[in-house]
């Protein structure tokens, strides 16, 4: 089976959930990959060949129905650290220094949040910068952006 668009998303449109649904669970590099061959939790071998320029996968996006069955795109968890700084200075530090780095970031409405990276950590605690370390399916998968100087 070859899926050349995504009918929709679970979380957006409950009404979109099957009697039975076969789960493609993808870590987040493979969310961002529009060609891929995957096989489901029952050994259904699902070709993606997605448009140039369509977004990322995301977790609930529904590849295949039929009304009874379907098919749905399950993000793993990723290994992250949810950094939280004390205030406006520390946090626009620790921007500055993990953005020279090159790390892709999000944020939520308190923490700045990364992919873990054990020379992260060091420079948290170095400078005592609170973090947890956290398994979480995120929103948006982490995407390098092409860089050069």
């Amino acid at each position: 089976m070859i899926i050349t668009k995504i009918l929709g998303n679970i979380h957006d449109d409950p009404s979109l959930i099957t009697r039975h649904t076969e789960k493609i669970t993808l870590v987040d590099a493979a969310l961002v990959k529009r060609i891929q061959r995957v096989h489901s939790d029952h050994n259904t071998e699902v070709g993606l060949r997605l448009p140039s320029g369509h977004p990322p996968l995301r977790d609930g996006d529904v590849l295949f129905s039929d009304g009874d069955n379907s098919i749905v795109i399950y993000a793993a968890p990723t290994d992250i650290l949810r950094i939280t700084p004390q205030d406006m200075k520390e946090m626009a530090f620790v921007a500055h220094s993990l953005g020279n780095r090159h790390l892709p970031a999000q944020f939520s409405e308190d923490a700045l949040i990364v992919q873990f990276d054990s020379t992260v950590v060091d420079f948290l605690e170095h400078h005592s910068v609170a973090y947890v370390r956290e398994a979480a399916v995120m929103p948006q998968p982490f995407r390098h952006a092409e860089h050069t100087h």
